[in-house]
């Protein structure tokens, strides 16, 4: 059997949601019947040193997406893949326009965020219209694809529901390494939120939530970084948050949510969000906000974690002070994801989709 030849396009392999994605899928692909190629626009981020020797990276060292797209048709149309499997929303949109032009291959688009929310450049939307270019579109929750189909009149038959895979040996390597963070206060519950620092996460309403547990030995630390990062740190100041940490970007995030209280999912909206499974898959319990992205669909009310509104400051801090005031079964939160979200179960259904196409 000739194998299959995947061309994955990303922008780099920064520790974010989508990187984790592709990472874990070249990784595991089985290599009698694939042969994964990763297309980056800059070859750069956490992930590279993960990733088998085996996959090979093609660096177009374009930093800028708007940019990119030249250089990644002549490389589509120099190596002449079976499949291109785009996994970055601004880059399939510009993609679906000219997939027409390669007749002899299968383009895959990977969607990261429910769309209508996430795109409001008028230049990225007009690329939308071409959408149903791709012979497959992946969600990852069904508000992605209830949105891709209600407003972009994306064609049902096109959409593939494929919720994320969580890699538990991974995580469980990274855990037998971890200590507790020094900044853990042994006399105070230790919150974590984890992603990047811009209005999506919804951080600024988190710190106001915060505001409200000053008296409360409850400390949140925060990991991540982004363009927010001196906007939060000065509403952090001018609100006297002496509870709130942050710590930045974090090689091994893992270590803060095996010893965490209690993790927080405050973004407005969602693709389907990674850290909430890797969470749980540290038998952490999360609390997260009722927002568009998948939420409903990996939080089982009292097991893993619960849904609360954000927005209503004061009601969101005191659940948190009811939760991190009881204990929870750490071994039912990992089975909750296991059960759902292990890797080979999600790896299967890439699988299958790549041979069908």
């Amino acid at each position: 059997m000739q194998k299959i030849s995947i061309l994955f396009i990303l922008p780099d392999l920064e520790t974010g949601g989508a990187e984790r994605i592709v990472t874990t899928i070249a990784n595991h692909l089985p290599r009698e019947k694939f042969e994964p190629k990763i297309l980056l626009l800059r070859k750069e981020g956490g992930y590279l040193e993960f990733l088998k020797k085996d996959v090979e990276i093609i660096d177009i060292k374009t930093p800028r997406i708007r940019h990119s797209l030249k250089p990644i048709l002549n490389e589509i149309r120099k190596r002449k893949p079976a499949i291109v499997f785009s996994g970055f929303g601004e880059i399939n949109a510009y993609l679906a326009l000219f997939i027409k032009f390669f007749p002899k291959t299968k383009f895959i688009a990977r969607e990261t965020n429910v769309v209508s929310q996430h795109v409001t450049r008028k230049e990225i939307k007009f690329f939308y219209n071409f959408y149903n270019n791709y012979n497959k579109i992946i969600c990852q929750s069904d508000d992605m694809q209830n949105d891709l189909i209600e407003n972009f009149k994306i064609k049902k038959e096109k959409l593939i529901k494929i919720n994320n895979p969580v890699d538990f040996e991974f995580i469980n390597e990274k855990l037998t390494i971890s200590e507790k963070p020094e900044s853990f206060k042994n006399d105070f519950k230790n919150v974590v939120a984890i992603g990047n620092l811009s209005s999506r996460k919804g951080f600024d309403n988190l710190l106001k939530v915060f505001s409200h547990l000053k008296n409360e030995k409850i400390q949140l630390h925060i990991l991540g970084d982004g363009r927010d990062k001196e906007l939060l740190h000065q509403m952090k100041n001018d609100l006297g948050l002496e509870n709130v940490n942050f710590h930045g970007q974090q090689k091994n995030p893992y270590q803060f949510l095996k010893f965490a209280d209690l993790f927080i999912l405050s973004s407005r909206y969602e693709g389907f969000p990674n850290v909430l499974l890797e969470a749980g898959a540290c038998g952490t319990y999360s609390l997260a906000n009722n927002c568009a992205g998948g939420i409903t669909e990996i939080i089982q009310p009292k097991i893993n974690g619960e849904i609360s509104k954000i927005e209503n400051h004061q009601e969101f801090a005191d659940k948190i002070i009811s939760v991190v005031n009881k204990s929870h079964d750490k071994v039912a939160i990992k089975n909750s994801i296991s059960s759902r979200f292990s890797k080979n179960f999600i790896l299967k259904q890439y699988e299958d989709i790549f041979l069908s196409l």
